[in-house]
């Protein structure tokens, strides 16, 4: 899932170049001569996306909107665009401030950077394009020009690069892509159950996309899984977190190594880093022997830290450390020890909104968060639902020898009618359940978990967080009401960070592309 466009900085313009520089050479190596181009191109996706996502764009963007895109992106990370022409089949924009300040003369490669995310937008957009660098600060000519052609005719004897829409062919239907995630984490299951001897071991993971939500995520897990990037993937328990790292795992070059999840809620805080990072013979009570950690353990693999906001502030520090320079000491040691481990974080909190209150670090929240996935819960995605209930029953009706389990229609209307605060691992209880106790192949009944009651004694406290969130989004969507869509400015109405902002409209659910006025 990209992040939002307004959120993009000099910084994670240049992080983006990084991974992709990553990704590509090691498909191509380092002689390939048009990888720059390749490079914009690829990372002009990410920043299509993100202006999409936050501006609620479907379909091909016009001239205006394409204008509006590359010059947004360039004065976020800090440049001094404007549109100087737009007449038909030609686009030509100026600056007069560099994004990478004079250090550019000294890297002119920064600008073909900038003109390929140009024209590889331009061309999946308008069916071509040629980028023509007309003035380049890099040289010295006090301002940067740069002209779009989209019209083929009106290109030709022009100087320049030109683009043409790429076909992918690693772009796969989504069904294509479903089903190859669903093989490569198949194999990896059966080699990990056959190790450990289990009686199931033909029965992997499967992940259900039916829903636009749950597509965006699987589409963002076949771009990322192939690079070393570090993944925060954010969601409510019980919606699958686990199960798209171990797709990220099986998609990438590290899938034929470990695979390790931990969940740190579940283990003492007292024990954290030694089951983290592994301990010394002697280095305290009832260390007998040399223990080697999580992190050696997924040497080579993947090691998936769930629930990480629970980690202690040492512990904290220790992990920043290993993803930052991929070394380690273990708890009473005095050597450092390499490790190498791509990490997986998730979280059902708002790891955010945890820095801001100072019980998480920033350094590493920024170290954990270069690639963010948002899980939905099982509510927002209703598509989802038949093919859950079915791939369960599935799997219910091999485990209790009832092969053709399925739901009556009135039991499906219940489900769709739930609001599943369990989410799947709720889904998956309830149909469990109603399979052992049911009497027939179709289950004719099913057992709803119901919100419990507020204790006795609460002082009403349920009903005022009610209240206070109640008041919170009305004011939020005053604030953007009034500034129509505008996060930046509604934030210093409200007094609060774009970033916070930005959390709020993700908790409850709002559409920002609803609150802007739409052009003519």
């Amino acid at each position: 899932m990209p992040s939002p466009f307004s959120g993009i900085t000099p910084l994670s313009f240049l992080q983006t170049f990084v991974l992709e520089l990553m990704n590509v050479r090691e498909q191509t190596g380092p002689a390939d001569e048009q990888l720059i181009e390749r490079i914009g191109r690829s990372a002009g996706k990410f920043f299509e996306d993100s202006f999409r996502e936050e501006y609620g764009k479907q379909g091909p963007l016009t001239p205006e909107e394409y204008a509006d895109a590359i010059i947004g992106l360039k004065n976020h990370i800090g440049g001094n665009f404007s549109l100087a022409s737009g007449q038909p089949g030609c686009i030509r924009v100026i600056n007069t401030a560099c994004p990478f300040g004079e250090g550019v003369k000294n890297a002119p490669e920064l600008c073909r950077m900038t003109s390929s995310v140009f024209g590889g937008i331009a061309a999946r957009n308008f069916g071509y394009a040629r980028v023509v660098l007309e003035r380049r600060i890099a040289q010295n000519d006090g301002r940067c020009e740069v002209c779009i052609y989209t019209d083929p005719e009106l290109a030709k004897g022009q100087p320049g690069v030109e683009y043409q829409p790429e076909v992918h062919a690693g772009s796969k239907a989504i069904g294509e892509l479903q089903a190859d995630i669903e093989e490569r984490m198949g194999q990896i299951w059966r080699q990990y159950g056959t190790r450990q001897g289990r009686q199931d071991a033909g029965a992997g993971p499967l992940i259900v996309a039916q829903s636009p939500a749950m597509r965006q995520v699987l589409r963002a897990v076949e771009t990322v899984a192939p690079t070393p990037a570090t993944v925060l993937i954010r969601g409510e328990t019980g919606v699958g977190k686990e199960l798209i790292a171990r797709a990220i795992h099986a998609l990438s070059p590290r899938h034929r190594k470990p695979f390790v999840a931990v969940n740190c809620g579940a283990i003492p805080e007292s024990l954290i880093e030694s089951a983290l990072f592994g301990h010394e013979k002697g280095a305290f009570t009832g260390a007998v022997d040399v223990h080697q950690g999580y992190f050696e353990r997924a040497q080579g693999g993947t090691l998936f830290l769930d629930e990480v906001d629970a980690l202690s502030p040492a512990a904290q520090t220790k992990l920043l450390r290993v993803v930052q320079e991929g070394e380690l000491e273990r708890v009473g040691g005095h050597r450092d020890i390499q490790v190498d481990a791509r990490v997986v974080a998730a979280s059902n909190a708002d790891l955010a909104l945890a820095v801001e209150e100072g019980r998480f670090r920033k350094d590493l929240y920024y170290r954990l968060n270069v690639v963010r996935l948002f899980i939905p819960p099982l509510a927002e995605r209703p598509e989802d639902l038949p093919q859950l209930v079915q791939t369960i029953l599935k799997r219910l009706g091999q485990r209790y020898g009832k092969p053709a389990l399925s739901v009556s229609g009135k039991v499906m209307e219940q489900l769709r009618g739930h609001t599943w605060p369990g989410n799947v691992r709720e889904l998956e209880n309830i149909l469990e359940r109603a399979a052992l106790f049911s009497e027939s192949d179709v289950l004719q009944k099913v057992e709803l978990d119901r919100p419990s009651a507020a204790p006795c004694g609460d002082g009403g406290k349920s009903a005022r967080r009610q209240a206070v969130a109640k008041a919170d989004r009305e004011q939020l969507e005053r604030a953007l009401q009034r500034y129509q869509g505008n996060v930046a400015q509604a934030a210093r109405w409200l007094e609060l960070t774009p970033r916070a902002v930005y959390q709020k409209i993700a908790a409850y659910g709002l559409d920002v592309s609803r609150y802007r006025v739409v052009r003519g």
